[in-house]
């Protein structure tokens, strides 16, 4: 019997969930157990130059406040410092910590093992073959999670 087109959607968000669902648990055992995955988008927009809140509700398609209580609690958990800019009293600059970036590498490395993990179930034809079929269906157009807006931005929508 034929899946629907609901049931394909919903088959690649549980790929997405249980892979990360999958690397929240590792990081929590192995000492990064207050991470979240909003936390590796919001580092990845800070690294790109996001250097406000306004700026990375904007790149993370969030609220300014939501963005801004995100920064509170990356800063507050060590993964960020926000320090006045030099240029601007008015200003905070935001800079990822030696400890985000401990855990950014972390969870680059969870992935792999999370891939290898989907390999061995797969075999390497396989999951290969079901990379390159995603790869042919979203184009080259991956999603950058650095990107201004990327949550955001509809297909048919011209980019930015």
């Amino acid at each position: 019997m034929a899946r629907s087109g609901a049931d394909l959607a919903l088959l690649l968000l549980s790929g997405f969930r249980s892979l990360v669902d999958a690397a929240m648990a590792e990081l929590a055992d192995r000492g990064y157990d207050d991470f979240r995955p909003t936390h590796e988008f919001a580092l990845r927009a800070i690294i790109a130059g996001a250097d406000s809140a306004s700026d990375l509700g904007r790149r993370t398609a969030v609220s300014k406040q939501a963005a801004a209580k995100t920064i509170a609690v990356l800063v507050q958990r060590g993964y960020v410092s926000s320090e006045p800019d030099p240029a601007d009293a008015r200003r905070k600059r935001l800079e990822v910590t030696p400890l985000g970036l401990d855990v950014l590498r972390e969870g680059e490395a969870v992935f792999e093992e999370l891939r290898a993990r989907w390999e061995r179930r797969l075999g390497v034809a396989e999951l290969a073959r079901l990379e390159a079929d995603l790869a042919t269906l979203v184009g080259d157009d991956v999603v950058r999670v650095d990107a201004p807006g990327w949550a955001a931005h509809h297909p048919t929508e011209e980019a930015p």
